[in-house]
């Protein structure tokens, strides 16, 4: 294992020297110091990699947004909704398809169905992040080497540009006869497994269908069928775990030890957890947190969130040194040192299929709720009996006749903590979470639907960026 684990670390490092040889509208000089022509494994490590590190670069903004996180400082700009510049998560999302699109161009010349499908499913997830923070985005000319200023495609044609992406991965995965194998050691999210690949093509399909689900054009049984072709089990989960020193929440979890304050965890969260806001324990509130200083009492309960816009709790003799209020903890196994970047997961797949189930064949959707929330506990290292009170207390095992989408929406906000599909479907659900309510402080009067496109880009590519829209104006896919 130390051997591999060595081995992963090389390629992630030589593979630093192959970054963003496509020439697109981000690269205007020659870096004498690039790879020109760099080879699959190395490109394949760089591509997962970033995937990797652009969902914690999108969920460090949308965190906040649906209450995972809260800043500390009252009347924070990314707690209440005021427009914050986002250049370096744009950059990264946009330098991450470069490398991508360099990939699959190899992966084409070379005639690696493996390579080419790994490609598309990356495309997708990444353009996929671009497309639900701004809506309209460059995709169809921004990588052309002679266009600096590429136009922007609608919001609907990136979502069709995400589904044709996935559909020919499925068509390439599905292929057995590949000559060129993807390199397990360069794949930083499924170590060269096919199959995994194919069946994170499909998540990523039935979550993309399942996203319409405003939509005149929502089709759940086609959502069930992706569902069906996907995810058997945690195993499957697509995570990238490979890093120069530690999984980046532990970063942010060691850095709030060390006082610099970040990573303070929603009141939101937290009362969805503690038995607040629903009247039930969740057991894995231990797996995500620690206790805080704060003695139990039922003025303050050992668990205790930070409201965001309205920063940390002013409760003298303590303060937010003293950890008066939860964090990110790198004693869970979602945060610490070695835990994955998790893309997608079963956990959230067993949520989508309970949801596209639901009106139709509720016996199948409660028992694939019931999954979603036990593969979770499992993903969490819930013991086994606090797995089984909770699956047990009659506000959670209610039946197939009493399962509801608020129900689902509920169980699926503790899944996808700290992924940006999280805020996705605060949006598709309309941010309808029990006590859910706007920051203190808010700048808009209603919960923020997009976020500004980025300085960088209207600089460098103004005449093609869309007009400004308030940040309270729907995406495409999140209005009928």
């Amino acid at each position: 294992m130390k051997k591999y684990q060595k081995l992963i670390m090389f390629t992630l490092l030589i593979s630093v020297f192959s970054l963003h040889s496509c020439k697109d509208y981000f690269d205007q000089n020659v870096n004498p110091n690039q790879v020109s022509n760099p080879s699959l494994p190395s490109l394949l490590s760089t591509a997962t990699s970033k995937a990797g590190i652009n969902s914690f670069n999108v969920a460090s903004i949308t965190n906040n947004f649906v209450q995972y996180t809260a800043n500390p400082v009252a009347s924070a700009a990314g707690d209440t909704y005021q427009i914050v510049d986002y250049t370096g998560t744009w950059d990264a999302l946009y330098f991450a398809m470069a490398d991508t699109k360099d990939l699959r161009t190899i992966a084409v010349a070379q005639g690696s169905s493996e390579y080419i499908g790994v490609a598309n499913v990356l495309l997708a997830y990444n353009l996929n992040l671009v497309t639900d923070l701004w809506g309209a985005a460059p995709y169809s000319d921004a990588f052309v080497p002679t266009t600096l200023t590429p136009k922007y495609d609608t919001e609907e044609q990136n979502y069709n540009t995400i589904n044709s992406l996935l559909d020919e991965a499925i068509v390439e995965l599905t292929k057995t006869t590949a000559t060129i194998k993807l390199a397990a050691a360069s794949d930083l999210i499924h170590a060269g497994d096919r199959t995994k690949w194919l069946k994170t093509a499909y998540a990523l399909k039935a979550r993309a269908l399942n996203k319409i689900s405003k939509k005149a054009a929502y089709n759940p049984t086609n959502v069930l069928a992706a569902v069906t072709s996907s995810y058997t089990s945690n195993a499957d989960d697509a995570g990238m775990a490979a890093f120069v020193l530690r999984n980046n929440w532990a970063t942010v979890a060691r850095n709030n030890a060390s006082l610099t304050l970040g990573g303070w965890l929603s009141e939101q969260l937290i009362d969805h957890l503690n038995g607040t806001t629903y009247g039930i324990f969740d057991p894995r509130i231990r797996k995500i947190t620690d206790p805080t200083s704060v003695p139990s009492n039922p003025t303050y309960p050992a668990y205790i969130g930070t409201v965001n816009g309205a920063g940390n709790r002013s409760n003298p003799p303590n303060n937010n040194t003293v950890k008066d209020e939860n964090y990110i903890a790198i004693s869970s196994p979602w945060t610490s040192d070695t835990a994955p970047l998790l893309l997608v997961t079963f956990a959230e797949l067993k949520f989508i299929e309970a949801e596209a189930a639901l009106a139709t064949n509720p016996t199948r959707a409660y028992t694939a709720y019931l999954a979603g929330i036990g593969a979770n506990m499992d993903r969490l290292q819930v013991p086994a009996v606090d797995k089984a009170a909770y699956l047990a207390n009659p506000a959670v095992a209610v039946g197939a006749g009493g399962l509801t989408k608020a129900l689902i929406f509920k169980e699926k906000y503790v899944a996808t903590y700290l992924n940006p599909e999280a805020w996705n479907d605060a949006r598709r659900n309309n941010y309808q979470y029990k006590d859910f309510t706007l920051p203190a402080n808010a700048a808009l009067s209603t919960f923020i639907r997009r976020v500004a496109y980025p300085s960088g880009e209207t600089t460098k590519n103004g005449a093609n960026v869309p007009a400004a829209v308030n940040l309270d104006v729907n995406l495409w896919w999140d209005k009928p």
